[in-house]
This record gives C-alpha cells, structure tokens and sequence, in this order.
C-alpha cells in the first residue's frame, strides 16, 4: 500500500526568519490524521533567514535527526558540544532524560535550508547523547546511503530507535531498490527534484508512506535528493 502525502498539504508557518513546512502536526499545526508515521514523528522542512535561529531550548525521550539541504547550521548544547553542520554532514542527537540546545544559520547573509526529524526512541529514560558524521557526496550519487540506523550499520550514526534512515542524490534515469524485510514500513521524502516511487510520481516535499511492501523502487526524473525511512 502506497500513500502520497502532497507538499502542498503540508502545514505552513512563515515567521518571516523562519519559512516552515511541517509533514506531520506540530507546534500550532495540528491534524489528527498526521500524527506520525509508525515511529516517524516530525518531518519539518526548515529554511532560516541568515544569522537567525532558535534560541537555547529543551528536548527530552526523543532521537532527532538534522540533515542540511543548503547553508550552514550552528549548534550548541547542554553536554557540550558545538559544530556547523553544512551539506552532507548528519547530527543525531539523543534527546534521552534531557538536553538544551540552541540551533542558528552560521551564514549571515543567506538562508540555510535543513530538514530536522523526530523518531519515538525505543525506551525511553536513556542518557543524552550527541553524534555527527559526514558523508561524502560520491556515497550519496546514485544510490541509497545509509546515514543514521539502530545498530550503526555501513558506518551508519546509531540511534537508539528501530529505524535505518539512507538518503540519495539521484540523476535522471536513476533506478534504485532498497528492500523491505517481513513487517516493516517506509516514509521517502523528496527533498528536491522528482522521481517516481513504485511507480508513482512525487516531487519536491512530497511524502510518500508505503506499507505491505516487499521494497522501495525509486526512478528519478531530475536532479534529485531523497531521504528514506525504514521503519518497525
């Protein structure tokens, strides 16, 4: 079974330093019929009007997830930690009994394009944690590369949640297969661009919930960038 979530649908938000769309409720958005998705909590396409941010904030019982699409994004937190995430680098962030952080665009004369991604950990009440990674453009071409996973496979970012996270930079005429074991489900996201999803067309911001599946097939029609979501 396949379910497009169109882009369009989405919930918006525009607070002039944040242009904001949200796959799934949050904050002031709210639609009980997008709650989540299996574990898959919040999808929210974030673009951040330079040198502006989030202040210090707090986060508990949550595994996030922070890929940058364009830009810069400038992080600190409670245990420490301090970075820039830019393209190609991943931030897991194991929110646990509790952590604050505060997240800014590093650029100030552009705006920085993100992704961040909320998924149900398994248990909750674990320690905190941080992690980053980065991935090199040439494993992202033409393929799904596994960025974040429960068990950190393929020199994956682990995560405490039964999930397998992999995105894709995929040209036109791109084909490529990711299979579903017995009872698992998947989300893909469009970032940009556009592809087909077993055979149905979606494009940028487009969602796509499959279920019942025996795998993921993506045909890409553009220049694209995917983020996939195996899930339990």
């Amino acid at each position: 079974m396949l379910t497009v979530r169109p882009a369009k649908a989405r919930g918006h938000a525009d607070h002039g330093w944040l242009d904001t769309w949200h796959t799934f409720s949050f904050a002031s958005y709210h639609d009980t019929a997008h709650m989540g998705f299996r574990g898959l909590r919040v999808i929210n396409d974030d673009i951040i009007a330079g040198g502006m941010g989030f202040g210090t904030h707090g986060h508990r019982d949550m595994e996030i997830v922070t890929w940058v699409l364009d830009g810069a994004l400038s992080h600190k937190d409670s245990l420490g930690n301090g970075s820039t995430l830019k393209p190609g680098d991943v931030q897991r962030m194991s929110a646990g009994t509790g952590i604050r952080h505060s997240e800014f665009n590093g650029l100030a004369d552009q705006p920085t394009h993100l992704l961040q991604i909320w998924i149900e950990p398994s248990r909750a009440g674990t320690a905190a944690g941080w992690e980053e990674k980065h991935f090199p453009r040439a494993e992202r071409e033409h393929r799904l590369r596994t960025i974040v996973a429960h068990d950190g496979r393929d020199g994956s970012l682990a995560i405490g949640a039964d999930v397998a996270v992999a995105t894709g930079l995929l040209s036109p005429g791109d084909r490529v297969r990711w299979d579903l074991a017995p009872g698992r489900h998947a989300w893909v996201h469009v970032a940009r661009g556009a592809l087909t999803v077993n055979g149905t067309a979606v494009a940028s911001g487009d969602g796509v919930a499959l279920s019942d599946e025996v795998a993921i097939e993506l045909a890409s029609t553009a220049d694209s960038e995917v983020l996939m979501f195996d899930l339990a």
